[in-house]
């Protein structure tokens, strides 16, 4: 059996509840009288059905009896059972198409939630937000409903960094706003979460976090909010909570973390741990559900998503820890600095006598050696004396070129970073439909690699062969001579830089409006332009996305125009 991955698409976690138990049905296995016995049996079943549907009593549900080996659709053959919960299962499998890890839910077809997972997760697919982990499939077939959906070997959950500690300040900053802007657009499309725990919370090794389960962990278990935005918020705040203190906010313990004592209420962060980040408190307090009250009591409460992110992004931005010193190797005192120059050092003793070799040059061989080398010496110092006395006496020739001082106005000015007024995305057509997450254009330029600019993800590195490029037009406020521009990008990617007409009082709808001044393949790059361009309006055309995570898209992390 493999071993399981600490990134698993894992949905066991119930906060305390327990799994029902599957329970199986003994089969006959004795002649006529065995197949009586089944018959009356079956009969006392039908009539047991029928009570049930009477009294409103629904029967238990069992999950599907699968095992190792079995294959979906002839592609998903299933590895590993890591849930089995309430009449569905969840697995560890392999795409033998794709030769990748995937996750499975499955579930039976008549299942009373067969047809809202089904729904959720092909709503979840059309989202195609690289911030969650995305399904990749949702099917029924032979009387069974499955979803596959993305698994991330390289990704940690959020309850096994909880577990060695709390978060630093950094950390916890990059958790609450990555996962509150990724929930703001996801409820902006009509999707909610309704159960954000810290196992749906991955952190990736680049330091970006995903969420899983997005509307289809609900489906699963039929959870449902009257406030959904509400509550997911609330559990956006949660989550801050205990990346500050390592506490959950409730007096049940939970995601193996210990809640907090009874009957005091909701103590601020700052009172459950010291060294709590002050802003980060505050903003945990104004997403938990706690009556309006918040850390401080000025700041009104956060009830959506997009307003806590909204707040996360007005605080001051709280900058990663510093990197440790190390203190050199220690100096090695010299033998006159340790005080022993000068003083006769002991030498070993020589026990037989040292045989010296006669000199080099002293033989006959060296002697005849010697003599060549005279002569050499003698020729070369000849001919040199005859050169230097030739021009010493021909005349010296008249040099008429004149002689040009450089002055100062000659010199080229030094580069320097020209201001971004704003920004926007560009996804023209044909092939493109106009947006390509405009929301997070800000990340790109906002002076922080932690945070980017991305597109959605396509089937090929050429943008499913739909378009030839989709980028980001940088509004520079006024018309600037601009002569290099620095990227950063995540996974080699190829890039132009393209210009707008000095004269233009607006940026082109379309990229043949764009002039092409540079373009280069990389990741950290600095594109020089053939000669320095008179613009308003600067293009970051990508023409060629790196495949990141088993999908292709495109990542911008930082961009700076030069003069």
């Amino acid at each position: 059996m493999a071993e399981r991955s600490t990134a698993a698409v894992d949905v066991a976690d119930n906060s305390g509840d327990d799994p029902l138990t599957a329970k199986a049905d003994t089969a006959a296995t004795d002649g006529v009288a065995e197949d009586q016995k089944t018959a009356e049996k079956t009969a006392e079943a039908t009539e047991s059905k029928a009570v049930e549907r009477q009294s409103g009593e629904q029967p238990p549900i069992t999950a599907p009896e699968l095992h190792s080996g079995h294959k979906l659709a002839r592609r998903y053959r299933l590895e590993e059972c890591v849930t089995r919960l309430d009449g569905f299962s969840s697995w560890r499998a392999v795409d033998e198409k794709l030769r990748r890890a995937v996750g499975v839910h499955l579930l039976p077809a008549d299942h009373p939630r067969a047809r809202s997972v089904l729904a959720a997760a092909r709503s979840s697919a059309l989202l195609g937000d690289p911030r969650f982990v995305q399904v990749l499939d949702a099917v029924e077939e032979n009387d069974l409903v499955y979803v596959v959906h993305e698994w991330l070997p390289d990704s940690t959950e959020l309850t096994a960094l909880l577990a060695a500690g709390p978060l630093e300040p950094h950390d916890a900053y990059q958790l609450v706003s990555q996962v509150s802007q990724a929930m703001a657009a996801a409820h902006r499309e009509g999707l909610a979460h309704l159960r954000l725990t810290p196992s749906a919370v991955l952190r990736s090794s680049t330091g970006q976090y995903r969420i899983r389960g997005l509307a289809v962990n609900a489906a699963l278990r039929g959870i449902t909010a009257e406030r959904p935005q509400r509550t997911d918020t609330e559990a956006i705040g949660a989550l801050l909570y205990a990346a500050l203190t390592q506490r959950w906010p409730y007096e049940n313990d939970a995601h193996g973390l210990s809640g907090l004592p009874k009957d005091v209420g909701l103590l601020p962060p700052d009172q459950v741990r010291a060294g709590v980040h002050r802003g980060l408190a505050e903003i945990a307090m104004r997403a938990l559900a706690n009556d309006g009250a918040t850390a401080s009591r000025q700041e009104p409460p956060c009830t959506t998503p997009d307003e806590l992110a909204k707040a996360v992004a007005a605080m001051p931005r709280v900058k990663p820890p510093e990197p440790e010193f190390t203190a050199p190797p220690e100096y090695q005192h010299t033998t006159y600095q340790q005080g022993t120059y000068g003083r006769p050092q002991p030498r070993p003793v020589v026990t037989q006598p040292v045989v010296v070799p006669p000199a080099p040059l002293e033989s006959r061989t060296g002697r005849a050696l010697k003599w060549a080398v005279s002569a050499l010496l003698i020729a070369a110092l000849g001919l040199g004396s005859w050169q230097i006395a030739d021009r010493l006496l021909a005349p010296e020739p008249k040099d008429e070129t004149p002689i040009v001082h450089p002055s100062a106005d000659d010199k080229p000015a030094p580069s320097k970073p020209i201001a971004i007024s704003s920004a926007q995305d560009f996804d023209p057509p044909p092939g493109g439909n106009g947006s390509e997450y405009p929301e997070s254009v800000a990340n790109a330029y906002d002076g922080d690699v932690s945070t980017f600019w991305h597109t959605k993800n396509y089937t090929t590195a050429q943008f499913g062969n739909l378009k030839s490029g989709v980028g980001v037009v940088l509004d520079l406020g006024s018309a600037q001579k601009v002569g290099s521009v620095d990227l950063s990008l995540v996974g080699r990617t190829s890039v132009e830089i393209r210009t707008a007409p000095a004269d233009a009082s607006s940026a082109p709808s379309k990229a043949e409006g764009f002039t092409t001044q540079a373009s280069k393949t990389g990741s950290d790059m600095k594109l020089k332009l053939i000669k320095p361009v008179t613009t308003r309006y600067v293009l970051v055309w990508l023409t060629e996305l790196p495949l990141t995570d088993g999908e292709f898209r495109g990542q911008l992390t930082e961009v700076k125009v030069m003069s």
